[in-house]
């Protein structure tokens, strides 16, 4: 079963950009669906992104144009770049692997909040 950890966020003004990485343990990164979600205070997690196993990527509508999603093979790390960030953005960020329709382990998640 892969597992997943979570780092790279932090606080930052509007219009900053941020790196999050999602290392993943268990397997290879090799064909392997990975999942960007993220979950504002009072909110449901939502899903803004992924890099399916083919290596294809989408986005949600909120985020299409300044986040993209990258995977490191090798560093069995997969990378979300969060340009133009609002307030909105604000939120616990998770990665989560994806194979067979059955999500992995949850990480601990890393905080982005965005504020002036």
């Amino acid at each position: 079963q892969w597992h997943v950890a979570e780092s790279g966020g932090g606080m930052v003004q509007p219009g900053g950009s941020l790196r999050l990485s999602c290392v993943v343990s268990g397997g290879t990164l090799d064909n392997l669906c990975i999942l960007w979600f993220r979950q504002a205070s009072g909110k449901e997690r939502e899903l803004v992104a992924r890099s399916t196993h083919d290596g294809n990527t989408a986005y949600a509508d909120a985020v299409k144009g300044r986040f993209t999603i990258s995977k490191d093979i090798p560093k069995k790390t997969v990378y979300l770049q969060i340009n133009d960030l609002k307030p909105e953005d604000t939120a616990v960020y998770y990665c989560n692997s994806y194979r067979n329709g059955v999500l992995g382990s949850w990480g601990l998640g890393t905080q982005v909040t965005v504020s002036s």
